[in-house]
């Protein structure tokens, strides 16, 4: 059985012959980029590494790897494909706090301040409002909550693609879908109604960068958050209309929204206030995706979301990631108990706040087992750890958990 096959069983709740791997088929599933470099030199493969998101600062996932490991899903981003058909000799090198060589998408610009932190420039040449401490980690939105306030009449989300950049989408689309068989997971043109997310575009984002004020207009000027919230929905099903000309049914899934809804103690939004307030707007895209094309939903949303989940099946999300199995009410054999057969767990694999880090090979190893014997049974799961692999995790732990995914992850043959 080939990766599109295992991951479509997988999806439509079926055992396959063992879980489908992720390990870089979306933003927030990936692997710090310094991690990876080391991965790929412990395995012998090691090339300068490039970076799929500046922001997040995560790995192209490249082919010897994905083979190694057994990985079966590959991104279809669209924000990654201009830069991912570009050669390599316009990537951007640049020596990280570390001393780890990378290369950076095509026209990243980086500005180091007398404090040595970095800057990314923007698209006018000015410093942006992405900054990375020294010897930090990413790059975080300094913007968050410090604009001049909401105002409805200035919120344009994107609601058309260029005919160039569909061209790329097209191309790309189809020479992986017919030169390889992995199952392919589309991203861009989604939604975000809550403004916690990176990973989708941030002039979508209703909360135009202010997130307080946003949530207090949800309770106190519902129709205008309604209003906005629609405009939104309208724009992504523009979007969306012009993707799935472009990719067809090569992509099995799309991202329809990147919208972290909890924190590590509980929902961030009172789940009544949600069912109000989004559900209507996620009902609405996830009806024209399910009508209009072949694609299933696909959400991402971290944190502690138990009492959202429910409501997120009821408005047509089909796959939930990242299973953040460290945040209350997040316990992996209540979840399946709960919600398996109604929505498809795409994570919770490996704890990477408890157990990834700090474990050794062997608990890890004990860690996926587990996750396995409860996620697995029935189909509905892809495995994957919870969010990105980060840049302090040992490399023997990265390894001690994909390959236990693989080994653990096997359907007893009838």
């Amino acid at each position: 059985m080939n990766s599109r096959e295992r991951v479509l069983k997988a999806i439509n709740f079926q055992e396959a012959d063992r879980v489908p791997i992720d390990l870089g088929g979306l933003k927030a599933s990936g692997i710090a980029v310094e991690t990876y470099d080391r991965l790929s030199r412990r395995l012998g493969l090691g090339t300068t590494p490039r970076v799929a998101d500046t922001l997040a600062m995560i790995a192209v996932v490249e082919e010897p790897v994905r083979k190694h490991f057994s990985l079966d899903v590959m991104p279809v981003d669209i924000t990654m494909i201009p830069g991912l058909m570009t050669p390599e000799s316009q990537w951007v090198p640049r020596r990280l706090f570390s001393g780890t060589d990378v290369l950076f998408l095509p026209g990243t610009r980086i500005h180091e301040e007398a404090d040595g932190s970095w800057v990314l420039i923007d698209k006018n040449g000015a410093p942006g409002s992405f900054r990375m401490p020294k010897d930090g980690y990413y790059f975080d939105d300094i913007s968050f909550n410090r604009g001049k306030g909401i105002d409805p009449a200035k919120f344009h989300p994107v609601d058309d693609i260029a005919d160039e950049a569909l061209k790329q989408i097209d191309a790309y689309s189809s020479q992986l879908y017919h030169d390889t068989d992995y199952a392919l997971l589309g991203w861009g043109g989604g939604v975000c109604f809550l403004g916690l997310s990176l990973i989708t575009d941030p002039r979508s984002n209703v909360t135009m960068g202010m997130t307080d004020q946003w949530m207090m207009m949800l309770l106190t000027e519902k129709e205008t958050c309604h209003e906005m919230m629609n405009r939104s929905v309208e724009a992504s099903i523009k979007c969306l209309t012009l993707l799935h000309q472009a990719v067809g049914d090569r992509c099995f899934a799309w991202g329809i929204a990147s919208d972290d809804s909890g924190t590590q103690r509980g929902e961030f939004i009172n789940p009544s206030l949600w069912a109000e307030m989004m559900k209507p707007h996620y009902r609405k895209l996830c009806d024209w995706v399910h009508k209009n094309t072949p694609w299933r939903t696909f959400l991402h949303s971290c944190g502690s979301i138990y009492r959202l989940i429910p409501h997120f099946i009821e408005a047509g999300v089909d796959i939930l990631n990242p299973v953040q199995t460290s945040a209350a009410n997040m316990d992996p054999a209540w979840l399946k108990k709960e919600f398996g057969g109604k929505i498809v767990f795409w994570g919770g694999g490996c704890d990477t706040q408890s157990v990834l880090g700090g474990a050794t090979p062997e608990e890890v190893r004990e860690h996926v087992r587990e996750r396995l014997e409860i996620f697995a049974p029935g189909g509905g799961y892809i495995f994957n750890q919870v969010h990105n692999i980060q840049r302090n995790i040992p490399t023997e732990n990265v390894i001690a958990m994909l390959d236990a995914a693989r080994r653990y992850g096997v359907y007893a043959k009838g």
